[in-house]
């Protein structure tokens, strides 16, 4: 049985290729890139081929790909290439609806900040203007342009150097540090989809620490290959630093912390108890039950 739709670029229109790249690469991050050409107009407008890529030195890159429809170039391509300087702001859920309304294609020397009612904040260390609206930005210098290709669709990575961070008071902590949920970021995914990054849409996986995780491969089998465990389960289990014995499983099994802890859990059937517990983020709490249940939950 075969389970996947594949297709090889060039078998199918530039147009279809792209929908399936936008609707599958995604959520992207939202450059809203204000640039100038040398004539004094100024340009915003949004584009989700971007991210960042090193600190040291700060490098972000966006790309105004050639547009599929008449292999046309974006006038942000053409003012960075102009005046090499731009200014990334980064797109928040309060915004998102003027962010829409300045992709619209207005002719040459229109200026989106008007357009779509943003304000201009002038920038310390380039000529274009910050979105006063957006609760994060990047004042850049471009260093380089790659030309991917000259047909419609084709991307043009615009390589910038940050030179100076600007971050809103309101999206930061007590330690200064960002806030996600002050943040409220949305980000682009494909046809006329956006993705808020808020509420339930976070999760937290903490970062491997210390020495090696066991690894899934070292699981017993009955848990390796249950049909209820997922991957993300199996993952949580191969972080764990090692795999006690069933005589050490035993003996944790019957200690009081233990005991306590499975103790709201009993109107649970055993493998939704483990589940239970690796939904905790109590990993090692679920092993030790799996090993002493394994009878149970097979």
């Amino acid at each position: 049985m075969n389970d996947f739709l594949s297709i090889i670029p060039g078998d199918v229109p530039v147009a279809e290729l792209h929908a399936h790249l936008l609707s599958g690469v995604s959520p992207r991050p939202i450059a809203f890139v204000s640039s100038i050409d040398s004539q004094g107009n100024i340009n915003l407008s949004p584009y989700s081929f971007f991210n960042v890529f090193g600190a040291n030195p700060p490098i972000a890159v966006f790309s105004p790909a050639r547009r599929v429809r008449d292999n046309t170039i974006k006038h942000t391509l053409e003012n960075a290439l102009d005046t090499r300087e731009v200014v990334i702001n980064i797109v928040d859920y309060s915004m998102v609806q003027q962010v829409s309304l300045s992709s619209v294609e207005f002719p040459k020397g229109v200026n989106e900040f008007i357009k779509a009612g943003f304000t201009m904040l002038k920038s310390d260390l380039v000529k274009p203007p910050r979105v006063a609206e957006s609760p994060f930005q990047l004042e850049a210098k471009v260093i380089q342009v790659l030309e991917t290709g000259q047909e419609g669709g084709a991307g043009n990575l615009v390589v910038c150097q940050i030179v100076k961070v600007h971050m809103a008071h309101r999206i930061l902590d007590n330690n200064n540090k960002i806030d996600p949920f002050k943040l409220d970021a949305v980000a682009r995914a494909g046809g006329n989809w956006y993705v808020r990054a808020q509420g339930d849409a976070f999760f937290e996986v903490p970062k491997p620490a210390g020495p090696a995780g066991i690894g899934i491969d070292a699981l017993p089998e009955f848990i390796r290959n249950h049909s209820v465990l997922t991957g993300n389960h199996l993952g949580k289990l191969g972080n764990l630093e090692f795999l006690p014995s069933l005589e050490k499983a035993t003996d944790l099994a019957q200690s009081s912390a233990h005991k306590q802890l499975l103790l709201p859990l009993n109107h649970l059937s055993p493998i939704q108890i483990a589940i239970h517990l690796l939904d905790l983020n109590q990993p090692f709490d679920a092993l030790v039950y799996l090993l002493t249940h394994q009878n149970l939950v097979e």
